[in-house]
């Protein structure tokens, strides 16, 4: 008798529990065959209501909740708030559903502590890797989608209501590293653009999300905006350079 052929696939990593939360029960039975059937994900309950995925949340925390934003009862961006802000589910992250990527609540969800944000016509494959992108603590808030969200800055009439978060104690190369992010510039751009290392851009990334109370790139937009350190209708062009070398 021979030995058993190996396995094709590397034994998987950590398992990353997921909560689906969506009205539509056809969705909610179709992402979970999908996530079941990946190896390393494991769904961990699903939720019709805004106010169920927060109670099944706190009952079983899982890594990521896949969170629809229109839905009864209670709509997925107070769910979000409930969630990101509850110490009891602090850790769980967010990644919204949404069926139009210029959706009006998406930056209310960001707002609300959700990590990113997804089409609903997202292919498997990208939904399967956004998730793994979440759980790691990572934001989904690629530059297209960050440039989105300037536009639907500079559509509000009104002024953006303040977070409440100076920036005092930030250093100004920290300041030039949080506006490009709030430009929609990735890590290797502001690198480019700042002559330093990738490395020490995401150091200083790292500590603006320490000293922000920022949860990740996500939040650092926002702040950046609402703080008035960048004017969403004074958009710099990406061809133009932003710093000097030191």
């Amino acid at each position: 008798m021979t030995d058993a052929a190996p396995p094709s696939h590397p034994p998987p990593g950590p398992t990353i529990r997921v909560l689906l939360a969506d009205d539509q029960a056809l969705l909610r039975g179709s992402l979970r065959v999908l996530v079941d059937a990946e190896p390393g994900f494991l769904t961990t309950a699903e939720a019709a209501t805004g106010a169920q995925a927060v109670q099944l949340a706190r009952q079983e925390p899982p890594d990521v909740v896949l969170m629809d934003i229109r839905m009864p009862d209670m709509d997925g961006i107070e769910a979000t708030r409930q969630i990101c802000g509850s110490p009891q589910t602090a850790d769980v992250r967010v990644l919204i559903l949404t069926m139009f990527d210029l959706d009006d609540y998406v930056y209310a969800a960001l707002r609300a502590g959700a990590s990113g944000f997804l089409l609903k016509d997202t292919p498997p494959g990208e939904l399967l890797a956004a998730l793994r992108v979440i759980a790691a603590g990572e934001a989904l808030l690629a530059p297209a989608v960050t440039r989105r969200l300037i536009a639907e800055f500079a559509r509000r009439p009104e002024p953006s209501q303040r977070l409440g978060r100076a920036l005092n104690g930030v250093t100004a190369r920290e300041r030039e590293v949080l506006t490009l992010i709030a430009r929609g510039l990735s890590n290797t751009e502001i690198a480019e653009r700042l002559y330093l290392g990738v490395a020490t851009v995401k150091t200083h990334v790292s500590h603006l999300l320490t000293k922000l109370d920022a949860r990740d790139r996500a939040q650092l937009v926002i702040v950046a905006y609402e703080s008035s350190l960048v004017e969403a209708a004074r958009p710099w062009p990406p061809d133009s350079p932003h710093s000097r070398p030191t």
